[in-house]
C-alpha cells in the first residue's frame, strides 16, 4: 500500500500546486462553474479576495504534500478546503466530471491521512486536561 500513498502524494499535490498556480498565471482559467449557484459562488470568493487565499493555501500545503513534509497537519489544514470543493462540484454545479474530481478529493484525503492516523487519535480526546504553563516539556 505504500505505492498508492506515494501515488496518491505525488498526484495530489500536484493537482494541488497546479490548481492553486494556474490563476495567478492565467486569472481566466479559474473555472467558475455551469450552473448559476456555483457562477456566484465563485465570483463572490473572487471579489472578496479569499480566492487569492485559497490558492495561496492551495500552492503551499501542495508543495508540502509533494515533498513529503508536515504531513499530519496538511492532511487536516486541507480538509476545510476540501469540504468546500466536494460541496461545489456535488452540489453547486452537479456533473458527471464534477462528481468523478469531487470523489477523488475525497480518495485522495483518505489515501494521505491514513498512513498518519495515528497523529490525529489525540485530537478525538472528550475531555483533556489543558497545560497553562509556560514551560514547553510536559507535565502529567
Amino acid at each position: 500500500m505504500k505505492w498508492l500513498y506515494h501515488a496518491s502524494r505525488v498526484i495530489f499535490g500536484g493537482w494541488w500546486v497546479y490548481s492553486g498556480a494556474m490563476p495567478f498565471i492565467d486569472p481566466a482559467w479559474q473555472p467558475l462553474g455551469q450552473e448559476q449557484a456555483a457562477i456566484d459562488f465563485s465570483l463572490a470568493m473572487i471579489d472578496s479576495g479569499l480566492m487569492t487565499c485559497v490558492k495561496v493555501a492551495e500552492i503551499v500545503l501542495g508543495l508540502l504534500i509533494l515533498a513529503n513534509r508536515l504531513m499530519p497537519l496538511s492532511v487536516i489544514a486541507i480538509a476545510p478546503i476540501n469540504f468546500v470543493i466536494v460541496y461545489w462540484n456535488f452540489v453547486l454545479d452537479e456533473g458527471l466530471i464534477e462528481y468523478v474530481f469531487g470523489a477523488l478529493t475525497v480518495v485522495f484525503n483518505v489515501v494521505l491521512a491514513w498512513p498518519w492516523r495515528h497523529y490525529f487519535v489525540p485530537l478525538l480526546v472528550w475531555r483533556g486536561t489543558p497545560d497553562h504553563s509556560l514551560s514547553s516539556a510536559r507535565t502529567r
